[in-house]
């Protein structure tokens, strides 16, 4: 007899816990990846995308159980412009959550902070600008004319002018036989005529050195302007005249050998011009001897004397004086003063030799106008 055996109770428990196992397995597996990817609101919630620095500091959390997720996502949605933020299904609360359920729910979106919409522009507040008040009196702007009344409490200007004078205008010709070129010497002449006196024979004397130097200064500048006028082969002989007493000053004030060089050729040349001009045979006999050429100036000068040049006779005193011939001199000077008793300047050149002194121009300065250089 065949008997068949039937599945012990033992069996067929341990097959179906098998299968419940297996399942429940399935279960979580499909669970635990969608849970893991819902979020906290921290970290859903933000201002911007998140950066590349950002997302190397993203922590992947625990799954929470789906009732806390769903509470803390509906908070976090309630934050959100209604207007801006995206719809989504909540699963249900108090329902257990099963595998198909879970496979439906979506990461909330990455929500960015609002912009608003309105195209309109920008309305910027108008700058404030300076406005003049109204002038309530128009008659108070208008002011007084002072040129024709006396303003009142401010005393009068008082002015006075003394000591007028007039330089004259003297033009001479720049070349020699030329009247087309002139040449205006005003200021030169006015220059020479005052400090002459003073600096036309040596040794100089001026009351100050303040009146000296500025001689001095003036006489560069003069000279520096007159020179390029001086050395053109056909300069005229007022140009070479005028040229050689400013050198010749400046010989006198110290101011190098050549302006001695420059004077003697200057007025050598003038000579050569005009060999009848007094003026001319004084200056350059004056400029020889009272440089030590006492032979050589005499001749110069004996000519101006027969030419009835008065201050030659007084230079060849002078040559006389420095030569040992002190009585020849004074004989000289003595004779001079009878045919000029009007001058003074020569009485005391007499009292200067017969007090034994040496230079007849060695006098009490006089107050030379040297105007300084500008």
């Amino acid at each position: 007899m065949t008997t068949t055996s039937q599945p012990t109770p033992f069996k067929k428990s341990h097959k179906f816990a098998t299968m419940t196992a297996l399942a429940a397995a399935c279960s979580m597996m499909l669970t635990v990846p969608a849970l893991a990817a819902t979020t906290t609101p921290e970290a859903t919630v933000t201002s911007s995308v998140p950066s590349a620095v950002d997302s190397t500091k993203r922590v992947v959390r625990r799954a929470t159980p789906p009732t806390t997720a769903v509470n803390e996502t509906a908070n976090t949605a309630e934050a959100v412009d209604e207007a801006t933020a995206p719809s989504y299904a909540a699963p249900q609360v108090d329902t257990p959550v099963n595998v198909a359920q879970v496979a439906k729910l979506r990461p909330l979106p990455i929500v960015t902070a609002y912009k608003p919409t309105s195209s309109a522009p920008m309305q910027t507040p108008a700058a404030n600008t300076y406005q003049p008040a109204p002038t309530t009196n128009a008659g108070a702007n208008t002011g007084s004319n002072i040129s024709g009344v006396q303003l009142a409490n401010i005393p009068t200007p008082q002015a006075q002018i003394s000591n007028i004078s007039f330089v004259p205008t003297v033009i001479i010709a720049q070349k020699r036989g030329s009247d087309t070129e002139k040449l205006d010497v005003s200021l030169l002449d006015d220059f020479i005529k005052e400090v002459s006196p003073n600096a036309r024979h040596y040794p100089p004397n001026f009351p100050t050195r303040t009146q000296r130097h500025n001689a001095r200064e003036k006489i560069k500048v003069l000279t520096d302007w007159i020179d390029p006028y001086a050395r053109a082969p056909e300069a005229s002989y007022d140009i070479l005249l005028r040229a050689a007493k400013l050198n010749g000053m400046g010989r006198n004030l110290d101011l190098g050998t050549e302006y001695t060089v420059r004077g003697g050729q200057y007025i050598d040349r003038a000579i050569k011009n005009n060999p009848n001009s007094a003026e001319a045979n004084f200056i350059f006999g004056m400029m020889l001897s009272e440089g030590g050429g006492f032979k050589e100036g005499q001749k110069y000068l004996d000519r101006a004397v027969a030419l009835g040049y008065t201050e030659a006779e007084q230079s060849l005193a002078q040559s006389d004086l420095l030569s040992d011939r002190r009585s020849q001199a004074l004989d000289r000077l003595r004779r001079l003063e009878k045919q000029v008793p009007d001058n003074a300047v020569i009485r005391q050149q007499i009292k200067l030799v017969e007090d034994g002194k040496y230079y007849i121009w060695d006098l009490s300065s006089s107050d030379a106008y040297a105007k300084p250089s500008m």
